[in-house]
């Protein structure tokens, strides 16, 4: 007995294989002796002009990992976590909290950066932290039940997806100087 694979089956398996094989691939736009533009995937001969690579597909590393759900909350109300280095256990639970929840965000340092000290004033109208801000949304101080309404509200997946990598801090300045 012959098994047969519907065309339409094998056509969408072909794109998706595509799809996998160049998500993160460099185009090369150059301009050859003669003076036409060309557009390859491989790097340029050396005696190519005006070379300019471009990483196309993928949307960095981690978007394809990131449920659909949450790609769309993080866009119309991002997250960020005002703290600074003496917040404790509510800092530490605030980001468990965000890590669980497979939630992007940018973490501010009001003790190490004045504007974001000066962000956080102008939020709240004191230096006081942990603050989440979910879009325009203030929670002043850290309460799960608080946090969790917050996020729910602004449509973030309540769990993180299996296999998906938690969430760093997607501001540069929670980066350790």
């Amino acid at each position: 007995m012959k098994h047969r694979i519907p065309v339409h089956i094998i056509c969408v398996a072909a794109a998706l294989a595509a799809a996998a094989a160049h998500a993160q691939s460099t185009v090369y736009r150059w301009v050859d002796k003669d003076g036409k533009v060309q557009f390859t995937d491989s790097p340029p001969p050396a005696d190519a002009r005006s070379v300019t690579a471009k990483s196309m597909g993928g949307g960095g590393e981690d978007a394809g990992q990131v449920p659909f759900a949450t790609q769309i909350a993080a866009r119309r109300h991002p997250v960020t976590l005002y703290m600074s280095d003496d917040c404790g256990d509510y800092c530490t639970q605030g980001r468990a909290l965000l890590a669980k929840r497979g939630i992007p965000f940018s973490e501010k340092n009001a003790q190490k950066n004045p504007a974001d000290a000066e962000a956080l004033r102008q939020a709240i109208g004191a230096l006081e932290v942990p603050v989440l801000m979910v879009g325009t949304n203030v929670v002043k101080g850290y309460g799960e039940e608080s946090w969790q309404a917050a996020l729910d509200q602004a449509g973030y997946a309540r769990t993180r997806l299996p296999g998906q990598p938690g969430p760093r801090p997607t501001d540069a300045d929670a980066q350790p100087k």
